[in-house]
């Protein structure tokens, strides 16, 4: 505890010194308009715009009605975080493990992918989305009962099949991302307990807390794309995980290299390009607002990019292809929870902010905690997705390029923003102990160390990735 609390010290201290930004100027009212009230993943149908006149009366919103651009945007959307997941994630974490795991690492994540699928369509969707609890929905929509080619859902201009198909890889890139922490020892049948356990007691809450009409929803936190939902969320999973599924054979003597960095280059490149549709895609329309997302989600990452290689270059005397690599990834994590609420300004301050404070996570803070967290999902998703949603505050502001309104209060807005990151590191740590702790009974987590030391491609699966 004592490590930990020094962590986030040291870590909030690097925050704290970053904040001081080159503000840009406010965006003009059309596009501030348009991006304030752009639909997160799960937020409401934006309301219609006040009457010219103050005496006039209050317009009624427009009933829903398929909008054939936005239709068309939510598919690619929804196709470019397919493609984040099956193939990027899984070749990025592929890439990084030993030879003898490539295929486990891609198995996990594939099965993963279509596991979380049908378990939304079957109740995911339904708790987060329907009913107005605090941290459930209801049932009203299970197995997509009144689903159809005529309903809509939060969003007025597509067809629900588009927004439960959206929300479905969202929830399903989550559970996925928990994997690269416990690669290379953990058995099959309990990574698929873990993850039906944990998307049903720890992704579906979050969802509906943040997205669907929920807790937090309702004090005002602003997650655009999944800042808390999606990467704090994993973060902590990831990092529990590291805990109790314990460390590698040979962790702290052995150099555990990634065996084909070209393939986590590649792996890298196919989330940088998918990102668009997680980030772009949560205006939930192709309007303004997916445009500020969409430029912001390029400039974070490069930012963050470059602040990551110019650490390490300082640090080892090298600037690596893995760091690159990271670094982007990084930029990405913390521009999510932001992307339609700041200016472009405002995200190259947090990427490059971000690529510092993740580049010492999965160095110094690592080490600190003395997890084994095999491809480092605390040190990259957690902390880039506090910094993230703690800075989104910051630079949500109006003078500093932000498109909230004139009122908006910055210490009021870090606050909430605060409060969201530490609901979400209780309620994630909480439910992933219980339910790595439920697989470990059920099944074990930890295969034996033969099985370990040859690789779990033969050992669990039967295969190898690579013939010699």
């Amino acid at each position: 505890m004592k490590k930990l609390l020094a962590s986030l010290l040291l870590g909030m201290s690097l925050l704290a010194g970053g904040t001081a930004a080159l503000a840009q100027a406010p965006a003009a009212p059309e596009a501030a308009a348009a991006a304030a009230s752009a639909a997160a993943p799960a937020a409401e149908t934006a309301a219609p715009a006040a009457a010219p006149a103050a005496e006039a009366p209050a317009a009624e919103a427009p009933p829903p009605k398929i909008d054939s651009g936005d239709t068309a945007w939510m598919l690619t959307s929804t196709l470019l975080v397919i493609l984040m997941t099956i193939p990027g994630l899984a070749l990025f974490y592929g890439g990084l493990g030993r030879s003898k795991n490539m295929l486990s690492v891609l198995m996990q994540v594939f099965v993963i992918f279509s596991l979380i699928s049908v378990l939304w369509s079957l109740y995911g969707y339904s708790l987060a989305f329907s009913g107005e609890g605090k941290f459930y929905g209801d049932f009203a929509k299970v197995f997509l009962k009144g689903v159809s080619m005529e309903t809509f859902g939060a969003l007025a201009t597509i067809p629900e099949y588009v927004f439960v198909s959206f929300q479905g890889t969202f929830a399903a890139i989550t559970v996925a991302l928990i994997v690269g922490s416990f690669a290379e020892r953990i058995k099959f049948s309990a990574v698929l307990i873990f993850a039906l356990l944990w998307f049903t007691f720890s992704y579906v809450p979050m969802a509906h807390i943040v997205w669907g009409g929920g807790l937090l929803g309702a004090d005002g936190a602003l997650d655009f794309a999944g800042g808390t939902v999606v990467h704090i969320n994993a973060g902590i999973a990831g990092l529990v995980g590291a805990y109790l599924v314990g460390k590698r054979i040979g962790f702290g003597r052995e150099a555990f290299t990634p065996h084909s960095l070209t393939l986590t280059m590649v792996g890298a490149s196919l989330l940088w390009v998918g990102w668009f549709g997680f980030n772009a895609g949560s205006a939930g329309a192709a309007n303004a607002a997916a445009g500020l997302a969409f430029v912001n989600t390029v400039l974070a990452t490069a930012a963050a990019t470059l602040s990551w290689i110019a650490g390490e270059a300082l640090h080892k005397g090298k600037a690596s292809m893995l760091g690159a690599a990271s670094g982007a990834v990084a930029g990405l994590v913390a521009v999510t929870p932001a992307a339609g609420f700041v200016g472009p300004m405002g995200s190259i301050v947090i990427g490059l902010i971000a690529g510092l404070v993740c580049l010492w996570g999965v160095g110094g803070l690592k080490r600190m905690l003395g997890a084994d967290d095999a491809f480092d999902v605390f040190g990259v998703h957690g902390v880039g997705g506090i910094v993230g949603a703690i800075l989104t505050g910051v630079f949500a502001a109006p003078s500093l390029g932000g498109v909230q309104g004139a009122d908006f209060a910055m210490g009021h807005q870090v606050w909430i923003q605060v409060k969201s990151v530490l609901f979400t590191i209780v309620w994630s740590g909480v439910v992933s102990f219980i339910a790595y702790k439920i697989a470990d009974l059920l099944v074990g987590l930890r295969v034996s160390e033969d099985a370990e030391r040859e690789g779990l491609d033969i050992s669990s699966h039967g295969e190898t990735a690579y013939h010699r």
